[in-house]
């Protein structure tokens, strides 16, 4: 009798045990579902491995150790040397004036220099004293200082052209450049010489081809392509 008693307590204690172990494996599930949407149960697995915050390096400090490295190994100096040069070259030595040929034969022509005036010219009180579309020569208001001479300075016999022109006239003249170093020529003939920038000039005044004697006759001016 005893014996059956003590048979029935562990019979009720393993039957308890098992109800309380499918309480708690139900409870993760239950939560879940009563969970609202968009919502979802989670729960912790613990620390798996050591955690550490995110960083990244700043773009600025990047930059400088990369300049402290090119620094370092001399790179840097060579890069600014070699700007420098490239620098000194463009002045020295401008771009060639493009289209621009060696003068092979003599040609002449008269250009006018004339100008349109696009918008009307008032006075202090606002009077018009120069209406649109007027043309303007400025040689009435104002003469040629010297001639000008277009060479390219890359040919040693447009130079020695040039060296004539200037004897011929004493000096007054004015040298333009199309091509190669006016500083080297100043340097060499001790005197003011000029580059025509971008071709202005001569795409102005409808020079092909180099030399070119640029004078004045009367309101217009005189070209002389010729070597």
């Amino acid at each position: 009798m005893h014996q059956r008693l003590q048979i029935r307590k562990l019979e009720n204690l393993a039957a308890y045990a098992h109800a309380a172990l499918a309480l708690v494996v139900a409870l993760p599930s239950q939560a879940a579902s009563q969970a609202s949407p968009g919502q979802s149960a989670s729960t912790s697995l613990g620390v798996i491995g050591p955690v550490y915050a995110i960083a990244e390096p700043s773009l600025l400090q990047v930059i400088r150790d990369q300049l402290r490295r090119i620094q370092a190994s001399g790179e840097l100096d060579r890069m600014n040397q070699a700007s420098q040069d490239r620098v000194r070259r463009q002045v020295e030595s401008p771009k060639p004036v493009d289209g621009l040929g060696r003068a092979t034969k003599p040609r002449t022509w008269l250009h006018d220099p004339s100008l349109e005036v696009p918008y009307p010219i008032t006075d202090a009180d606002g009077r018009v004293i120069v209406p649109p579309g007027t043309r303007i020569n400025p040689l009435d208001v104002v003469a040629l200082s010297q001639p000008l001479l277009f060479i390219d300075a890359r040919d040693p016999d447009q130079v020695r052209h040039a060296q004539k022109v200037l004897t011929e006239r004493q000096g007054r003249l004015k040298l333009i450049l199309t091509g190669g170093s006016y500083l080297d020529l100043m340097r060499r003939w001790k005197r003011g010489v000029y580059f025509d920038q971008q071709g202005h000039l001569t795409s102005r005044l409808g020079i092909r081809h180099v030399p070119a004697l640029v004078t004045q006759e009367g309101s217009r001016l005189r070209i002389d392509e010729r070597l």
